[in-house]
């Protein structure tokens, strides 16, 4: 029997898992690599690994190593191979190429290079060249380039093997796990051997029900790949039919075995519509009758292990978990499997504290003998849940680091902090820090402060707190809803980088402790809070981080509404800050013709319309953001010709502005503190740099006796008044007069000015 060498790719940080498991599949000379397994074996050793390799996404037969230092020294190569033993007449081929060196920096130039000897070499032998298919060919070539050197394969498997065929294309949850990363999970955390002992299986968050099909085809001996109506070999020249149908007989053998013994698998979600996805994709698979899924809060594990089905999915409460006391399995074992929501998943990462927090009392009504595996790139889950990993493995889902995180599920060692809401509700809250009692008290005091004083002067959206304690230096702002958003309240969270001399993961448990105490304090729902994180450099803020889903929604400001993003956005769409800048804009603009330069939403621009300013020009460089200045104008009854929307380079809009004659009476100006957007070219903004040929160009397009308020959030920031003079521009600082009452305790948060033009004689 001939031996054939091959590689097998696979999720980074599933190398050892997949080394195991082809030892157990009779591969030979097996040896881990980065990304991968390379093994030897026969064809029928390799079919074997096709069919039953759970967490493999391709294998490989390698046909040669060649020279790759240039373009032509991988063609020679690639066409002495003899590839009349691989592609037969009429086959179609694709080339797939990846890496890359000095020579081939084009992975698409590279398979072109490699097709292209591929069809010579077979024109020279047949006379006629293949046809290339790019989906589903009937063989398929794989390039690996590294370094001077190429590897090329035949791709057995032709498409990746998490494509077990039991998801509908377009009809699957947000960033569901690939099967092959969701078999690793559940491989690792032993749920093999514990099924074969009769334990039970649950996910608690199932999503579209990855986790809990994978552990029930494990459970019932089910090749992962049996569903798939594709395979590369199938094309391929020396492919041995009768050989893989004698391996698809014993796998539907083993199948037929394996479900008459299969334990109990339940899967959750709190998602009705995900739990009937979840449904249709376990009915693909077969399993329909075998795994229970219900629509249920993770808090409630217990609930919904008890019911609709019975006795059948009974478990013990969380008061009998005497030793031999009741369960639900004849071994008393289970496995909770999880992949919290984190990433694109969540609105905003406010949200994990309540997740975290319906998990961690789901798992408290399990007894013993239970072990519990959670994904997640979030190290701050061990205090949340009060468990302590007994290992930890890493793992990439899809682009994101995360580690499995597997934990024997005991008597959790929580820290419960009892508080009252501002309602004056008694609450219960799970924190890391015990000195997060000193968060609460002082949060609440100015909280209840703040919103009286913010009733009081009808003051919409506001800071609650920033960094009144520096061991919990974040800035948490409050939003009264408005217009559509009438009686809703949202809280924005951001917090500042810990610097170097605080413990980086003392300061995540704080942070996250403050977004699990927060809604708690303030009487608002956990999904109505989002978070950032900021980066303070020398002169401001520098967000990290930031983006997350979009969630819009509307809040007021001195009779206006405005649109704001809480969690889609770098910001929210409206700078507190500037409430009073906005104020004096409004208050000055009466028959001007007002200009907004750097103009984000357009919120100065709306108070500038409501002083009835007699015109009004909006410029900004982002479309984005005109377009959101533009919704904002009409939410508050401002459109028509009078109203104009510029999407301009701010600077270069100044120059080509002042060859026109058009000329204003008020302008705001208030450019960010760098830029380098690549709309901007190769140019590059900085406040500092900058901001006296800004000024200048602004103060020539001012009409006579014109104003301009300038405002900059560079911390730093110092203006060349001798410079600006000379060029006829006069500053007059108004800094202390633009701070509101809730940033007081930050008055360096911006710097404002009036610039106007030096009237000559």
């Amino acid at each position: 029997m001939e031996t054939y060498e091959f590689y097998t790719r696979c999720a980074s940080g599933l190398e050892q898992l997949l080394a195991t498991e082809l030892k157990s599949l009779k591969a030979q000379r097996v040896r881990p690599l980065k990304g991968g397994v390379a093994f030897f074996g026969s064809i029928a050793d390799a079919y074997r690994a096709c069919l039953w390799s759970r967490v493999a996404s391709r294998i490989l037969l390698v046909l040669a190593r060649i020279e790759a230092h240039d373009a032509d020294a991988l063609y020679a190569g690639v066409k002495r191979i003899d590839w009349q033993e691989h592609i037969g007449e009429g086959a179609s081929i694709a080339v797939y190429a990846h890496g890359m060196n000095d020579a081939l920096r084009n992975t698409q130039f590279t398979a072109v290079k490699v097709k292209d000897a591929i069809c010579d070499r077979l024109r020279e032998a047949r006379g006629t060249r293949p046809d290339v298919q790019p989906k589903r060919p009937d063989v398929a070539i794989d390039v690996a380039v590294r370094n001077a050197k190429a590897t090329i394969s035949l791709d057995l498997s032709g498409e990746p093997l998490h494509r077990r065929g039991y998801r509908k294309e377009g009809v699957q949850t947000d960033a569901p796990l690939k099967e092959t990363l969701a078999a690793g999970i559940v491989l690792a955390a032993g749920w093999r051997r514990m099924a074969r002992q009769g334990a039970s299986f649950v996910d608690p968050m199932c999503g579209s029900g990855t986790l809990v099909i994978e552990a029930a085809m494990i459970a019932a001996d089910r090749a992962p790949g049996i569903m798939r109506d594709y395979w590369g070999f199938r094309g391929w020249a020396q492919h041995d039919e009768a050989v893989w149908g004698d391996l698809v007989d014993e796998a539907d053998e083993r199948l037929a075995i394996g479900l008459d013994g299969m334990p109990r698998i339940v899967g959750t979600d709190l998602d009705e519509s995900v739990i009937a996805i979840a449904r249709e994709n376990a009915k693909r698979a077969g399993f329909a009758d075998e795994i229970v899924f219900e629509v249920a809060d993770a808090a409630r594990l217990g609930d919904a292990l008890n019911a609709p089905a019975g006795s059948r999915l009974g478990i013990r409460s969380a008061q009998d978990k005497t030793p031999g006391g009741g369960g639900s399995s004849e071994s008393g074992l289970g496995l909770v499997a999880v992949n919290p929501p984190y990433g694109e998943r969540l609105s905003s990462e406010a949200q994990l504290p309540a997740v975290y927090a319906a998990l961690a009392e789901g798992i408290g009504l399990l007894p013993e003998g239970w072990k519990l595996a959670v994904i997640t790139p979030d190290a701050a889950i061990d205090a949340a849940l009060g468990l302590v990993p007994f290992e930890t493995l890493s793992l990439y889902n899809g682009p994101i680091e995360a580690d499995l995180r597997l934990y024997d599920v005991a008597s959790p060692d929580r820290i419960e902090l009892s508080l009252i809401s501002l309602s004056g509700a008694e609450r219960s809250v799970a924190v890391a820090e015990k000195n997060s009692d000193q968060f609460v008290s002082r949060f609440r005091k100015v909280a209840k402060e703040r919103m009286k004083w913010a009733r009081k002067n009808g003051v919409s959206c506001y800071r609650l707190y920033d960094a009144d304690l520096p061991d919990y230096a974040m800035a948490i702002d409050l939003y009264e809803g408005a217009g559509r958003s009438a009686g809703e309240r949202f809280v924005h969270i951001s917090e500042y980088e810990a610097p170097s001399s605080v413990d980086a993961e003392r300061a995540q448990r704080r942070y996250r402790d403050v977004l699990a105490l927060v809604p708690s304090v303030l009487d608002v729902e956990a999904s109505h809070v989002f978070s950032k994180t900021r980066r303070r450099d020398k002169g401001g803020g520098q967000y990290r981080d930031a983006r997350g889903r979009s969630h819009v929604a509307w809040t007021g400001e001195s009779g206006y509404t405005f649109e704001i993003d809480l969690g889609g956005y770098l910001d929210t769409g409206i700078f507190l800050d500037h409430r009073k800048t906005r104020e004096l804009v409004g208050s000055m603009a009466e028959g001007t013709r007002f200009l907004n330069l750097f103009a984000y939403t357009g919120t100065a621009t709306v108070h500038a319309a409501g002083g009835r300013a007699a015109s009004t020009v909006t410029v900004d460089l982002s479309q984005t953001y005109l377009s959101w200045a533009e919704r904002n104008m009409k939410l508050n009854g401002f459109s028509g010709r009078n109203h104009v929307f510029v999407r301009s380079d701010v600077v270069r809009w100044i120059s080509e502005e002042r060859a026109s004659k058009r000329r204003y009476d008020l302008v705001f100006v208030d450019p960010p503190t760098f830029s380098n957007s690549k709309a901007m070219g190769k140019d590059t903004w900085s406040v500092q740099r900058d901001h006296v040929e800004l000024l200048i160009g602004v103060s020539r397009l001012l009409a006579r006796g014109g104003r301009a308020i300038f405002s900059c959030n560079l911390r730093s920031f110092k203006p060349d008044t001798e410079a600006l003079e000379r060029y006829g521009v006069r500053l007059a600082d108004i800094t202390t007069e633009t701070i509101p009452e809730d940033f007081v305790r930050n008055p360096r948060i911006h710097k404002c000015y009036i610039a106007e033009r030096i009237e000559t004689a």
